[in-house]
């Protein structure tokens, strides 16, 4: 389910304006890919400054969702902390993860 880029608002995949704020809802392409536990926390930080990923989900092998990560243009380090400290723990416990990033177009 894509969200708004402007207000962060829940659209369907349907929708061409935000119901919210109005503003036009952009395509969303998701991306899923497999990571080892070592390397997680760093291809994250990659994702996040590539700028055009509106949201990131770790799963674990079977597909349960363990974080999802929302990543809006106005995100800082200091935001990104607990989301860090969050994924380390993650890290800890599993072996391979699912990582599913939503992407602008």
């Amino acid at each position: 389910m894509p969200y708004c880029a402007k207000c962060g608002a829940k659209l369907k995949d349907s929708d061409k304006f935000c119901y919210s704020c109005g503003a036009p809802a952009s395509k969303v392409v998701r991306e899923e890919f497999s990571v080892s536990a070592d390397n997680l926390i760093e291809r994250v930080k990659e994702l996040l400054h590539e700028g055009n990923i509106t949201r990131i989900i770790v799963k674990d092998e079977a597909g349960k969702v363990l974080l999802e990560i929302p990543a809006t243009v106005g995100v800082v380090g200091v935001v990104l902390a607990p989301w860090l400290a969050a994924l380390g723990v993650i890290a800890a416990l599993v072996t391979n993860c699912r990582v599913v990033v939503e992407r602008r177009e």
